[in-house]
C-alpha cells in the first residue's frame, strides 16, 4: 500500500552531480591532436635525453584554429613517473612552471605515466617511448607531449 508521506528531494547539487558524472562516464577520451608532435612512440637521441612538454586543453568551449586565446595550457608541477614496460618505477620527474621536463634515460623501453593533477579531468594517456643506443640518431627532434584533459566542452 502506498505511503502518504511525501517523497524527499535531491537538491540540486546532489542532481548536477549525477548528470556531471553520467557525462563523465560517456565521454570518450580526447584523440590526440593532430598537431601534437611525438605523441606516442618516440626513440631519443644517443645520450638519452628526453624533452618534453605537458599541455592542458581544450582552455575555450569553441576552438577556433590560430587563436591563440584558446591555445592549450603549459601544466606545471605536474608528476610524470616513468616505468618499465614490466611497470617498475625507473624514476620520476615534475614538470617546471611552463610544463615542459627533461629526462637523460639508458638505452632501453619506458613508459612515461603521467600522475593526476587537481584541477584537471582524470590523467593524461601513458607514453611508450624507446632510447636507442648510443650513436643512433633520432628520428624526431620534437618534445613529447603530455596531454590533459581539462574537461571544458
Amino acid at each position: 500500500m502506498p505511503s502518504n508521506r511525501p517523497r524527499p528531494r535531491l537538491g540540486l547539487v546532489a542532481v548536477l552531480v549525477a548528470i556531471a558524472l553520467g557525462l563523465a562516464a560517456c565521454t570518450a577520451p580526447a584523440a590526440p591532436s593532430s598537431s601534437s608532435p611525438a605523441s606516442g612512440l618516440v626513440a631519443s637521441a644517443s645520450a638519452g635525453n628526453i624533452s618534453g612538454v605537458a599541455l592542458a586543453g581544450p582552455v575555450c568551449p569553441v576552438e577556433r584554429p590560430g587563436d591563440s586565446a584558446c591555445a592549450a595550457r603549459p601544466v606545471g608541477g605536474a608528476v610524470i613517473v616513468v616505468t618499465r614496460p614490466d611497470g617498475s618505477e625507473v624514476t620520476r620527474v615534475t614538470t617546471a612552471p611552463d610544463g615542459r621536463f627533461n629526462l637523460n634515460l639508458a638505452p632501453g623501453s619506458y613508459v612515461l605515466v603521467p600522475q593526476p593533477v587537481e584541477g584537471l579531468l582524470g590523467t593524461a594517456p601513458s607514453i611508450p617511448i624507446a632510447v636507442g643506443p648510443a650513436g643512433q640518431p633520432a628520428p624526431s627532434s620534437s618534445p613529447v607531449i603530455v596531454d590533459y584533459d581539462t574537461g571544458i566542452r
